[in-house]
């Protein structure tokens, strides 16, 4: 295969459109199966559920309990090797730590004028449901990155949907993890079947506030579908990636990130910004190399992407290649310049943002600290990565003094009498604070 090399100045505003198209464009083509799913399960539940699970995941005894028993986490817990145990240990320190700095103090009154107050309170919301994957691999990161931040929110209930294995069987090291961070319950769904039992509800799974996490084009599309029952948190779906680099970073070390997340799958995106012509075609002929070398299905994952969403972008300056990451709005940015924290100075759209050759995508995804469940799909424009604040909600804050009512309340009803509303205005004057 053939890695792409493009000239940014040389394309049209199509093929630049073209270019930077990623497979979160493509989720509408799994909505007409999705509403199908989320439309059975709401209306059979646990049925439904164990049906689809028996035809989409394949598995071999569907009668299995939904919900993951206590027996089956200590078992998971106790047959783990204890150098993954030890690895998840180490990572999730990092990740409380990180996220511990996000509480927010309860509640915040302001004196606006003498005798008025006004604020906000912050509460924990009262369950949340977290989606981690597993189609392509098993992603106990996804879960303690999800379920730390719930965990120091004070979410009182906190549940896990996963797909399980053909066995029934959950991920040993997403089940340690559920256990170290605090997980209420784990159930052996997945799919766009798990988005719905979340959403309404079933005999097993009782429905929660919030859904957050990551998932399939199916999983996505089906956020799509419930998002006007229940609030499914940032669009987080095909991962992708970008690096920024100039004439000072090595085509070795920028082959190999480039590959990072492109392993996810077909559908990820990965996209090389770089100033330097000399590093676009030794990265490429580094890729084609590395390709052959990779072991199945990654192998096949990789070719599929720099067959359609993966790509390398000369452009004439830093400043050019900052416009263009800024235009992807990548989920993942690592920026390989001479100086990167001054060229962070020009992004403005990223999710994530790694400085320097020592910080591989990989060193994010697992262990520094910063949470790496992040918006996708264009979305970095507007959305920011899961935090303590994804978990959390506000509600607002007044209270006025007797004293200073009749002030304020002139204002509200002179204003309310310009809006036209009759009982906003009168409420407030036939008061006997106000005469």
């Amino acid at each position: 295969m053939q890695v792409r090399i493009v000239e940014w100045s040389a394309l049209t505003d199509d093929e630049r459109s073209a270019l930077l198209l990623r497979s979160e464009s493509d989720v509408t083509d799994a909505v007409a199966v999705a509403e199908s799913i989320v439309a059975d399960v709401a209306r059979r539940g646990d049925t439904a559920v164990r049906e689809l699970s028996a035809r989409l995941d394949r598995m071999t005894d569907p009668d299995l309990p939904l919900r993951v028993g206590d027996d089956e986490i200590a078992d998971a817990v106790d047959r783990l090797d204890p150098n993954v145990r030890a690895s998840l240990d180490y990572a999730i320190a990092n990740v409380r730590s990180v996220h511990e700095t996000q509480r927010e103090h309860q509640t915040t009154l302001t004196e606006v004028r003498p005798g008025v107050l006004a604020g906000e309170r912050t509460v924990a919301i009262d369950s949340v449901g977290l989606y981690v994957p597993r189609g392509r691999g098993s992603f106990p990161s996804m879960l303690y990155m999800l379920a730390i931040p719930a965990q120091i929110a004070g979410v009182r209930r906190v549940v896990v949907t996963t797909p399980p294995a053909p066995d029934g069987s959950v991920d040993a090291a997403c089940l340690y993890a559920a256990d170290r961070c605090g997980v209420n319950d784990v159930y052996r769904v997945g799919g766009a079947q798990a988005i719905a039992a979340l959403a309404y509800g079933t005999e097993s799974i009782p429905a929660v506030d919030k859904i957050v996490g990551p998932g399939s084009a199916y999983v996505a599309a089906a956020k799509r579908i419930v998002r006007d029952r229940i609030d499914v948190g940032l669009p987080a779906g095909p991962t992708e990636s970008a690096i920024l680099a100039d004439q000072s970073a090595d085509a070795f070390r920028v082959a190999r990130d480039l590959l990072i997340e492109a392993e996810h799958g077909a559908d990820s995106q990965a996209i090389l910004v770089t100033t330097d012509r000399t590093l676009a075609e030794q990265t490429a002929r580094q890729i084609e190399q590395l390709i052959g070398e990779t072991p199945e299905p990654r192998r096949s994952f990789l070719e599929s992407v720099f067959a359609g969403y993966g790509a390398i972008i000369t452009a004439a300056t830093i400043e050019d290649c900052a416009d263009i990451v800024n235009s992807i709005a990548p989920e993942h940015l690592q920026i390989r310049t001479t100086d990167p924290f001054e060229t962070m100075g020009l992004i403005t759209n990223a999710a994530e943002i790694l400085l320097g050759e020592h910080t591989p995508f990989s060193i994010a995804n697992y262990a520094a600290g910063a949470n790496a469940v992040l918006p996708t799909g264009g979305f970095a424009r507007a959305w920011s990565g899961v935090s303590v604040r994804d978990f959390v909600k506000r509600s607002g804050i007044v209270h006025v003094s007797r004293g200073a009512y009749r002030e304020i309340a002139g204002h509200a009803a002179t204003l309310a009498d310009y809006e036209g509303f009759y009982w906003h205005a009168r409420a407030l004057r036939d008061r006997e604070e106000f005469r």
